[in-house]
């Protein structure tokens, strides 16, 4: 099982935290703080898979990740995660994200931080794996981006109204209605 599932930067900046284990968060800090410093003082050429920090539950659990530019995606399991299997679900995460953003960087997680989680909801619910399969994974972000598109739709309506409207210069139309002479209009009438 999944326990967490963080992302930072180069500095140990948090661009993603997802736990599937309560920690308050001042435990959360402190695990994203303890996770970086182990694997950033990882050389480039050593595997991927390191046992798991004090704070995370130590041999019991492993850290998986992989560094792609400024950005760390280390994932948190438990023994009966497979290491290959994590590491093809961190390059599957990542090259869906870079299918969504056209060449991801981290200023797509600061910025688009709602996607991301849905992205990764697509991928992981409750510390399980629930999707591998990255077409299928991009099927149902495109459903969701038409759904997106048609709410803005139906809730953009009442604006569009409005400036409608608006459009029609009432103010002016009212001004241009001729009346009649309404002391003529009175003597007009036969009662």
């Amino acid at each position: 099982m999944i326990k967490a599932i963080l992302v930072f930067n180069n500095h140990g900046k948090p661009r993603l935290s997802k736990f599937y284990q309560y920690f308050n968060e001042d435990m959360q800090q402190q695990i994203i703080k303890e996770t970086f410093q182990l694997v950033s003082k990882r050389d480039d050429n050593v595997c991927n898979f390191l046992e798991g920090g004090s704070l995370i539950g130590g041999s019991d659990y492993k850290l998986i990740y992989r560094h792609y530019a400024t950005l760390y995606f280390v994932f948190c399991v438990d023994s009966s995660e497979s290491e290959l299997g994590i590491l093809d679900l961190i390059q599957v995460f990542v090259e869906t994200l870079d299918k969504c953003f056209e060449n991801v960087c981290e200023l797509d997680l600061i910025f688009h931080v709602d996607k991301v989680h849905y992205i990764l909801n697509e991928l992981v619910m409750g510390g399980m794996v629930l999707e591998t399969n990255m077409s299928e994974i991009l099927t149902r972000i495109e459903e969701q981006n038409k759904l997106e598109k048609l709410e803005a739709g139906i809730t953009a309506a009442p604006a569009r109204a409005v400036s409608a409207v608006k459009n029609m210069n009432l103010s002016q139309q009212i001004k241009d209605i001729k009346l009649p002479d309404l002391p003529q209009a009175i003597k007009d009438l036969k009662f």
